[in-house]
């Protein structure tokens, strides 16, 4: 059997180690961190230093905005807020306070409002 057979059948009759891996790694908080910032960037934020984007993020615990204690529920998950035209970051805001800030920057028609 070639080499490249057997790691092939090899990789088939061990998906659980590979699977358990994954787990163990998305368990690592500088893993939890490097996908947090990579999301972020691939959502247009823009920043110098994600290092302390990311630690006020973390140690934020109350909406800038409505000051509502953010926590894992749908209405009270923590969420950064920037704008979409310039990528800047304004806060860390519960998902309330994101989603009604970005219906109020489009407006009634659905256009796109520039920020205050």
């Amino acid at each position: 059997m070639k080499k490249a057979e057997y790691n092939k059948k090899w990789c088939k009759d061990n998906k659980e180690y590979y699977r358990l891996r994954g787990i163990e790694n998305r368990k690592k908080p500088e893993y939890v961190k490097k996908q947090m910032i990579y999301k972020w960037k691939q959502r247009g934020v823009i920043s110098e230093d994600f290092e302390s984007l990311y630690d006020l993020y973390i140690n934020t615990d109350d909406c800038v905005n409505c000051g509502i204690q953010l926590n894992q529920d749908t209405s009270t998950k923590k969420q950064l807020h920037h704008n979409h035209t310039t990528g800047l970051f304004e806060g860390v805001v519960c998902r309330v306070c994101n989603v009604l800030e970005g219906q109020a920057r489009r407006g009634l028609n659905g256009q796109f409002k520039p920020s205050k």
